[in-house]
């Protein structure tokens, strides 16, 4: 079950507002999900993600064929049950997990035979096979099975990749036992935007209840990233979810939402956190860094998250050396706030048409604090250029 209502667009009908109806809950988009790769978003439980706003995480279904298995799983209950989490969920198909994880991976036309890292153990995955393992995980969203090849590589290779996709793709849908999970098709072509756009338009002919940009934010410059996504998007169809894998930063969330993009999921608020790299409205904090050692203030003092509310950054700079774990989960359910957080004023913004003014002092004030992306002197006339382009046709 899913139903995808647009509410509202901004910027000429491109940045979007809408709803995603699932069988545990609405999703208000465009939204973020945290990713809980092993069934869990790394130290934090599904009480706190709930407080903090989430209504969507992404497991990730190559790490739990691994362990504990799909059909462990699926006897208790599906992943709902066995994590505890009330909330809507998204499976990876494991696509792009076996292709940059697995050892001696090896792809035929048939599907992937590879490796396990965890054990070495041999295993063979098909289409027919990534969709019975997501539907004994029972999550709310799954993914079609796709090649993601490693870039730069040439076009025949990225082609082959693209046809691969497309083929598994049908393969997918034909094997679908389940009415209750919607399924998304994943856009390839690498770094050509004719590829980008053959996959699309092979894609949409099919049907699928969504359609998901992979491939992206591997490596390539931002400016890259972004032209694909100037080109696929348009190619996809407004009545449908669009969700962009894996990606990102919070200068990416901004920028996808500005080409259309509903859905995002990447590990960096997480990772990050782990690291003790803390976002904030006027840029990063390092807190291991000596300076905040006595620093009386939170990490952001405009940030309303119950650890900017509670703690110093003196605090949390101690926790970081000592290598206390609650250290970490304070940096996490602090990154988490902050990603949930630019979501809403995203939200707020496209709904009361302001959108493009919100984009740009966004970029304006990183760029004061120095943060390096996509406000950057390098990249900031393209975005000026395009929104002022968006602003002209609203």
């Amino acid at each position: 079950m899913l139903e995808f209502t647009l509410q509202q667009t901004d910027m000429g009908g491109v940045a979007r507002v809408g709803a995603l109806k699932t069988a545990h809950g609405t999703i208000e988009t465009p939204a973020f999900m945290p990713v809980g790769s092993l069934g869990t978003v790394k130290g934090i439980g599904p009480e706190d993600l709930m407080g903090l706003g989430y209504r969507l995480i992404l497991n990730n279904a190559y790490h739990l064929y691994l362990r504990p298995g799909h059909r462990v799983i699926e006897e208790l209950g599906g992943l709902h049950s066995f994590t505890g989490w009330p909330g809507a969920i998204l499976t990876d198909s494991g696509g792009f997990q076996v292709f940059s994880l697995a050892k001696l991976c090896r792809v035929t036309d048939e599907g992937v035979t590879f490796q396990s890292h965890v054990d070495g153990s041999s295993h063979h995955i098909t289409p027919e096979r990534a969709i019975e393992i997501q539907e004994a995980l029972g999550a709310d969203i799954i993914m079609a099975f796709d090649e993601c090849v490693a870039l730069p590589s040439s076009r025949e290779r990225v082609h082959e990749a693209l046809r691969r996709t497309g083929a598994w793709a049908r393969r997918c849908q034909a094997a679908r036992r389940r009415s209750d999970q919607a399924l998304f098709g994943i856009v390839q072509g690498g770094h050509d935007p004719a590829l980008r756009v053959e996959s699309a338009q092979d894609l949409v002919s099919l049907g699928f209840d969504g359609y998901a940009v992979g491939g992206l934010s591997v490596g390539e410059e931002k400016s890259v990233m972004y032209s694909m996504l100037d080109a696929t998007v348009p190619a996809l169809p407004a009545g449908r979810p669009r969700y962009l894998m894996g990606v990102g930063l919070p200068e990416d969330l901004v920028e996808g939402v500005a080409r259309g993009i509903d859905l995002f999921d990447c590990v960096v608020p997480t990772r990050h956190g782990r690291t003790g790299w803390l976002f904030t409205a006027g840029g990063r904090v390092l807190i291991k860094q000596a300076r905040y050692a006595k620093d009386e203030c939170p990490i952001d003092p405009a940030c309303c998250c119950p650890v900017c509310r509670k703690h110093s950054r003196a605090y949390l700079h101690h926790l970081f050396g000592v290598k206390e774990m609650l250290g970490v989960r304070l940096n996490t359910v602090h990154n988490l706030y902050y990603f949930a957080d630019l979501m809403r004023q995203i939200r707020s913004a496209i709904a009361a048409g302001s959108f493009a003014a919100f984009r740009r002092e966004f970029h304006a004030k990183r760029e004061a604090a120095g943060v390096v992306g996509a406000g950057d002197a390098a990249d900031r006339g393209g975005i000026e250029e395009l929104a002022a382009m968006q602003e002209g046709r609203r």
